[in-house]
């Protein structure tokens, strides 16, 4: 275990954690370590005393992410419930820090009057989430709209850096490593209150009415190959319904593998591959995951 001088900090700090709790498909393994900071200082005290060979992993609110029923060997730092201060710029750009819910984010902008940001009333995770990720919904994506970034390194060295900084592709972007997302600073348009909280709300609702929002799942499994959709493929496949353990292929959203109740990760591992194998079996395209992936298998 991580060695840590805990007088020196506020956050909540546990060992032995299931991850279960923390991830939306509610599965996973135990984490070694599970720290939550109390605040932005309390995260950079505690990055200051980790041991640089120490396997460091950041969750947001758990979506998007396939832990392995053997759980993660290394320490787990979780900002659901922290670092979700937020404040207008005298520029009007909108200040976030990661913990923030997306959807929260979305808010935040439309009671302002202000647009660009609707889309990510649709995106089931954190700011810190999306722009590691550049998540998109419903025709937006999360890096049009950044203009400078904060990262943080393991030793708690906090830097500011720009889109230029970075390499921002469909769902990937790559960046110095060792660094991870702390704050954004985001651009808007002025608009119409009422219009962009409308947005929202049918944003939501449409979302509501073509996926499994009240199961367990990790939001879209695959990337959307050129020019096609995955769900599309999958359907077309014959795999809508189709189940391996406690895990299934939703009839609502084929591109969404739902958690029954007894599922476990080496089910929707399993489940995934046999979805891959049988795709580009049935129409020559290999599917390519958005989930990411950590811990061991058994």
């Amino acid at each position: 275990m991580p060695a840590f001088n805990q007088q020196s900090l506020r956050g909540e700090m546990r060992f032995d954690e299931p991850l279960s709790r923390h991830t939306t498909w509610r599965v996973g393994g135990p984490a070694s370590c599970f720290y939550r900071p109390a605040d932005r200082d309390d995260l950079v005290q505690f990055l200051s005393q980790l041991s640089p060979e120490e396997p460091l992993f950041w969750l947001g609110l758990g979506s998007n992410l396939l832990v392995r029923d053997g759980g993660y060997k290394g320490t787990v730092i979780a900002t659901k419930g922290c670092l979700v201060a937020s404040e207008w710029r005298s520029d009007g750009l909108l200040y976030a820090e990661a913990g923030i819910a997306c959807a929260k984010v979305a808010r935040l902008a439309a009671r302002a009057g202000l647009c660009g940001l609707e889309f990510l009333a649709g995106i089931p995770g954190t700011l810190g989430g999306a722009l590691a990720m550049n998540a998109g919904a419903f025709g937006g994506e999360t890096w049009e709209q950044v203009v400078r970034v904060e990262t943080i390194d393991r030793f708690g060295q906090v830097r500011s850096r720009l889109p230029k900084d970075f390499k921002v592709g469909y769902r990937q972007v790559k960046g110095t490593t060792g660094e991870w997302f702390l704050a954004a600073e985001l651009k808007l348009e002025a608009g119409d209150v009422d219009a962009a909280q409308q947005r929202i709300k049918q944003l939501l609702e449409r979302r509501a009415a073509t996926q499994p929002t009240s199961q367990p799942s990790c939001g879209s499994v695959f990337r959307n190959p050129p020019g096609d959709f995955a769900a599309r493929l999958i359907e077309s496949a014959g795999l809508k319904g189709r189940r391996l353990g406690g895990a299934q292929v939703s009839e609502k959203h084929a591109n969404f593998i739902i958690n029954t109740g007894q599922a476990t990760a080496r089910d929707i591992e399993m489940l995934i591959a046999e979805v891959q194998r049988e795709v580009a079996e049935h129409s020559g395209v290999e599917l390519k995951t958005e989930v990411h992936r950590i811990g061991d298998s058994s």
